[in-house]
């Protein structure tokens, strides 16, 4: 194994990300054969095909090809399901009892790419990553020039039929719902189901560019006109997703962004599960809202939960990271309905069923959202701090109590968990959480207060405090 030869390239919390030129070529070519060999060693090549999709960015469509040369020197037939949701493209390989790959970066900049691995099954494990990196090799890898076959069409519509199923023709009529298009790959399908299940939909701020869109940070100067368009268009809700459509980002009807934690919750209540699954990240007063039997912490990524979700097989336990992106589990039943597992994000489930909350209760989204016993949260980050100078940062607020307490000075520290990152809870309640992102060079900050101000307040102090100590 040689992947010091790409060193931007590393397993964060979903997938392989680093630099897209470090990705382009033999990288992309000699990990996917990597996975692939480590799928036959556990049995679990399936039919012999593995699907391919990717995100709009620059870099993508190269690096499908890298995919198929990889996928064709081992044999195997490669199908291109074209530009789709990264929860459409697992759905359809789950369907065929296929290996499946996502050519995405996500959330994270344009000159960023990565590649979502999936077995038959769903999301590999981080087991399944350690096997990757152990069959990882020097190999060259030579172009393919065999076409591969295309069922972007029949995967699109597999992914469509999932939601008429559970939300019928009526389900969001009278609702008119905005879709910020940008270069999300859901952009065109939010369109058709949201407007399938009875919604006057308003398609805006489509791009040709790719587009960068995290959908925690909202403060992001993408977000700015969204507020603005729901007063113009006489909006109820906007929605849209990131670039591979697995982080819901919802608007309501006064303006206001929920956050992915709360869109996961209500989703949650939606589907009627007893058993909850989210990361440390998501709003802490979820235990004690009592809503549910059972609510699992696990560190932050989609793996982690998945595994949890694992233990738990049908029960059908509900599973949501902090961004919103929501994965369900065998044994639900909606409106009579089976709702086939996923264990994978999904942006576009939450916001559905937030929506479908507000029609049945025939209640503005806002409201609902103000009646959830939650604690106030908000999240930002700093953008380019190397991994290196988030460790040290870190390492020195957990082991050097002094520094820790001149820091944090200004609240107080009533206590500290480190399942991921650092989270902090102030001597008033409060929380501060810092840890580095598995997927960028970013610094990560979310709080939670008593109120939106004392919220607003403390991500600003945090925000401010931690460039400080980073020399920014």
């Amino acid at each position: 194994m040689r992947a010091n030869q790409w060193p931007s390239l590393k397993f964060g919390t979903s997938g392989l990300r680093g630099l897209a030129s470090e990705l382009e070529g033999q990288a992309a070519r000699r990990y996917v054969a990597a996975f692939l060999r480590h799928m036959g060693e556990q049995g679990k090549l399936g039919g012999g095909r593995v699907y391919l999709s990717r995100d709009f960015r620059p870099s993508s469509a190269g690096v499908v090809r890298d995919c198929a040369a990889a996928i064709d020197l081992l044999g195997l037939e490669a199908v291109d399901c074209g530009t789709i949701p990264t929860p459409a493209l697992a759905l359809h390989a789950m369907a065929a009892g296929c290996c499946a790959i996502m050519i995405t970066g996500s959330h994270i900049p344009a000159d960023r790419n990565g590649l979502k691995f999936y077995s038959p099954e769903g999301e590999i494990s981080k087991d399944d990553e350690a096997g990757i990196l152990g069959n990882l090799d020097d190999a060259f890898i030579a172009d393919s020039t065999k076409p591969m076959a295309d069922e972007a069409v029949v995967a699109e519509q597999r992914y469509v039929e999932r939601f008429s199923g559970i939300f019928p023709a009526d389900a969001l009529r009278g609702m008119r719902i905005g879709v910020f298009q940008h270069s999300s790959v859901a952009r065109d399908l939010l369109v058709t189901i949201i407007g399938n299940a009875g919604a006057e939909v308003v398609p805006l701020g489509r791009t040709v560019h790719f587009v960068a869109v995290d959908t925690e940070a909202f403060g992001d100067a993408v977000f700015a006109p969204l507020p603005g368009w729901v007063t113009s268009e006489r909006l109820d809700a906007l929605v849209s997703a990131d670039g591979d459509a697995d982080r819901p980002l919802l608007v309501d009807g006064s303006g206001g962004m929920i956050r992915g934690d709360v869109l996961g919750l209500l989703a949650a209540l939606a589907l009627g599960t007893e058993i909850v699954v989210t990361p440390v990240t998501s709003n802490s007063a979820i235990e004690r809202t009592g809503y549910f039997k059972e609510v699992i912490r696990t560190k932050v990524g989609s793996p982690y939960v998945v595994a949890e979700m694992a233990k738990r097989a049908g029960r059908g336990v509900v599973g949501f990271e902090a961004s919103g992106g929501t994965m369900v589990g065998d044994g639900l039943q909606v409106r009579g309905q089976s709702l086939e597992a996923l264990p994978t994000r999904d942006a576009v489930l939450p916001m559905l069923c937030a929506l479908d909350l507000a029609a049945r209760q025939g209640r503005p989204l806002a409201e609902i959202v103000a009646g959830l016993p939650l604690q106030y949260a908000m999240a930002d980050r700093l953008t380019d701090v190397p991994a290196e100078a988030s460790a040290g940062f870190l390492t020195r607020l957990a082991k050097d109590p002094d520094y820790a307490a001149a820091f944090f000075a200004p609240h107080g520290i009533a206590g500290l968990s480190e399942i991921d990152g650092l989270q902090f809870r102030t001597t008033s309640g409060d929380m501060v959480h810092f840890r580095a992102s598995g997927n960028a060079p970013e610094l990560r900050c979310y709080v939670e207060g008593s109120t939106p101000a004392v919220a607003r307040e403390l991500l600003d102090w945090g925000m401010r405090a931690a460039a400080a100590a980073l020399g920014r």
